[in-house]
């Protein structure tokens, strides 16, 4: 049987640090315990993994459900490649530990990414020129109203940038028990952003393996976004907006500088913590909350921030960029 547990905070399940209540709270590790669980209550309904995409804005009225389905398992293996399917209540980045450790390659770009794997299908998770949803074949999800079983396949994902059917048609509807993952075991490097050539120059590597790859990145987000232990926050809490080409081509009119990337479809990728410094938020300090000093794109909780304290800093951020650029930030982070 499974145990529900009454008024519990949830701080120590978001990485915000958010101090905000729970009326019901019950951790589940297989389809047994997550009926259990929903029988006893379904709506409202907050499924959490590792708490590091959500903004808790207030006291939450209903049943909190706490993602610990555990487990890697391989599932096919050849020469080339092997497929493994990992239960969505493991740490995204001990997982990424054991595949570099095993010489699995095909996600060491996006090594310290923060989370549980059960939540990179549904932002589609993704760094440093890699999308997870590049090596995922199949994920399993739980039907929250018959507790039926199915199997996703990567094109019924539905998958864009940040996004999948799980976060749109689907939003709400299911609890993702697994994710199987499709990995090289003759890598293939990525190293086509600078920041990991220039990383990997400075440390005198030519012919980099993926581990290599692996310790470069996590070297580089260490150096600029701060450790949730430490001080409250969620990574990157807003999209980078793709634009026009014409609206890029205004932009570069006056800041002959601004980061800028080409999609496939011929749209343009801006960098939104470079279009937020612009606005002078960078480094910004409201009282115990603000904007970090090394990465415009993180808000962060330096103690004892509200979660409305937060989401309001991101609503005068949203406004200030429109006004100066003509471009609406998303949010990337769930508001709860």
């Amino acid at each position: 049987m499974v145990t529900i547990l009454q008024n519990i905070s949830l701080k120590p399940y978001n990485t915000f640090g958010i101090d905000v209540q729970a009326n019901q709270f019950v951790e589940v590790s297989n389809q047994i315990e997550l009926k259990e669980a929903l029988a006893y209550n379904q709506e409202p309904l907050l499924i959490l993994g590792g708490g590091s995409n959500i903004l808790l804005t207030k006291k939450f009225e209903g049943l909190t459900l706490k993602n610990n389905f555990k487990g890697i398992q391989v599932i096919k293996e050849t020469d080339e490649d092997i497929s493994l399917k990992v239960g969505g209540g493991e740490v995204w980045h001990e997982f990424v530990l054991y595949c570099v450790n095993n010489n699995f390659a095909g996600i060491e770009n996006l090594s310290l990414i923060p989370g549980n794997v059960g939540a990179s299908p549904m932002q589609n998770i993704g760094a440093y020129g890699v999308e997870v949803k590049d090596v995922i074949t199949e994920v399993e999800a739980i039907s929250l109203k018959d507790f039926s079983v199915r199997n996703f396949t990567n094109q019924e994902c539905d998958f864009g940038y940040r996004t999948s059917i799980f976060k749109t048609t689907e939003k709400g509807n299911y609890f993702i028990s697994s994710v199987t993952f499709r990995l090289k075991k003759q890598p293939t490097i990525n190293t086509s952003y600078g920041a990991i050539n220039s990383e990997l120059e400075n440390r005198g590597i030519k012919t980099p393996t993926i581990k290599d790859v692996s310790d470069a990145v996590i070297a580089i987000r260490q150096s600029k976004l701060p450790d949730p232990s430490k001080i409250g926050n969620s990574g990157s809490f807003f999209k980078n907006p793709i634009v026009s080409e014409a609206k890029k081509n205004k932009i570069l009119e006056k800041y002959i500088d601004a980061p800028n990337y080409i999609q496939p479809n011929g749209m343009f990728k801006m960098a939104a913590g470079w279009l937020i410094e612009q606005c002078g938020w960078k480094g910004k300090t409201l009282a115990n909350y603000g904007v970090y000093d090394k990465q415009a794109l993180v808000l962060v909780n330096y103690g004892g921030a509200t979660g409305k304290e937060i989401f309001d800093l991101s609503s005068d951020i949203i406004k200030s960029v429109e006004k100066k650029f003509k471009i609406t930030l998303e949010r990337e982070v769930n508001i709860i």
